[in-house]
């Protein structure tokens, strides 16, 4: 589970993590002479190679990769299907899903757009242009960037490695176990298709939150206390631990925990749209198999529509089998099946004893609908089993997300007619980042403010050239 420049050699110690979730994966235990090698390496090759290329040509090379693993057929193609349902634990549909997804945001075509959507000009990462006030100006990756992933959601920690390079920072990668698979075959790519580039690239894996014996702490401070810019993924004790062991002279850039639901008005809730609205909802909860940051948890549904909130429960939960016989749940880590089953076996009880909870799905099934009159916000155990909760005024939604304001993300809002933009404000107020649809929710564009930052303004420093 490593991916290190041509050049270096194997590294002299290693060891294996065997989860049981999986296959074994091998992985270095590098000294801290070999870490500093490769760190020094990487940023030989990112002055040697890197800040001579354009960024119109690195741009061009990743869309190359990426557009490998698009085309059917292809042998990186074919890979990257193998490993991803063993390595990840998503069924070998949703794992083509996600590839699918994924590899379309770095397109060369959609690259350039990222770029021009932060940088009027792309052209100031290789050099100074004309700015505002008479100056010039010039814009430059940080020298290492070191990239920690969290392993939830496959093509994450590639997606980070890609905004490195476009900025021209040389990249060491350690993602989570779950997305180990694409960053390594991502980084091998580069290597068939431009060794100088991919020698500025370096991708490494060991087990988080292991025996500190087997030397993971001792490779993570030697990678912070190389970074020019540190970017972590990951809960919030993760992250915070990260950004404790993080030199003060280096930058932090955290991507924590989030949560994200949806809000269907009632100009949503009659006619044939409804159709559509679940089965993209029903899909929204589905992919990722509900790991990912933009994964609703809660939908709100209006009160006083044609269809009510447990109706529209109801509707949601033929959407969600019909989309499991399409993308069928992947393998569950057993805390994770346990997790789903508890949950599930409280609300059933709770129904029983006539709550106004139902369930639908619920233990026969690997998915479930919980149908709640009570409106608070009740974050999901995951494994696609989603809260339909009613909503009786817009307005009153900040009391009921109170308890996750500070990990609100994504808002798929849906039937609000002419008061979305009261409805938008409103969330806007609470922390909400993201206002979507259902349909668009699982793929946020690769331009999007990530967490309510433009994703490579954050990764470059500024230098001003004050003319006269």
């Amino acid at each position: 589970a490593w991916s290190f420049p041509s050049h270096r050699d194997e590294p002299g110690t290693t060891g294996v993590s065997d989860t049981g979730a999986g296959p074994p994966l091998r992985y270095p235990l590098l000294t801290g002479e070999e870490m500093g090698a490769l760190l020094d390496g990487l940023r030989q090759a990112r002055s040697r190679v890197l800040m001579r290329r354009t960024t119109e040509e690195i741009a061009q090379l990743l869309g190359r990769v990426a557009a490998r693993l698009l085309s059917e057929g292809d042998p990186l193609r074919r890979k990257a299907l193998d490993l991803l349902p063993v390595t990840s634990g998503l069924s070998p549909p949703m794992a083509e899903a996600v590839l699918d997804g994924m590899a379309r945001d770095w397109t060369h075509r959609r690259l350039q757009v990222l770029l021009r959507s932060e940088l009027d000009d792309p052209r100031v990462l290789d050099g100074f242009r004309a700015g505002a006030g008479g100056r010039a100006v010039r814009a430059l990756g940080y020298p290492l960037t070191v990239h920690i992933g969290s392993g939830s959601v496959p093509g994450v920690s590639v997606t980070s490695l890609v905004r490195g390079l476009l900025v021209k920072s040389a990249v060491v990668l350690k993602p989570g176990r779950g997305d180990v698979a694409l960053p390594l075959l991502f980084r091998q790519a580069l290597e068939e298709e431009d060794p100088e580039v991919a020698a500025a690239v370096a991708v490494l894996y060991w087990p988080s939150g292991g025996d500190t014996s087997l030397g993971g702490r001792e490779q993570m401070d030697g990678l912070l206390e190389a970074g020019d810019l540190v970017i972590a993924y990951g809960g919030d004790q993760v992250v915070r631990e990260i950004r404790d062991r993080t030199p003060p002279t280096a930058k932090f850039l955290p991507f924590h925990h989030r949560v994200s639901f949806g809000v269907v008005g009632i100009d949503a809730l009659g006619g044939e749209r409804v159709d559509g609205l679940v089965a993209d909802a029903a899909r929204a909860v589905a992919l990722f198999d509900q790991r990912g940051c933009v994964s609703p948890h809660v939908i709100y549904v209006e009160e006083g529509g044609e269809i009510s909130p447990s109706d529209f429960a109801r509707l949601l939960a033929g959407a969600m089998a019909r989309v499991e016989e399409d993308l069928p749940v992947g393998e569950l880590q057993p805390h994770e099946a346990s997790a789903a089953q508890q949950l599930k076996g409280t609300v059933e009880l709770e129904a029983a004893s006539g709550t106004g909870v139902e369930v639908h799905g619920g233990t026969e099934a690997r998915w479930a609908v919980i149908s709640d009159p009570d409106p608070t916000f009740k974050a999901s155990c995951l494994s696609r089993v989603v809260w339909v909760k009613p909503m009786s005024d817009p307005a009153r939604l900040a009391d009921h997300l109170q308890p996750v304001t500070h990990h609100l993300q994504t808002a798929a809002v849906e039937g609000m007619g002419s008061r979305t933009d009261a409805v938008s404000e409103g969330l806007v107020a609470l922390g909400v980042t993201r206002i979507t649809t259902f349909k668009s929710m699982p793929w946020p564009p690769p331009w999007w403010h990530h967490d309510g930052v433009e994703p490579l303004r954050s990764m470059i420093r500024w230098v001003d050239r004050e003319e006269g």
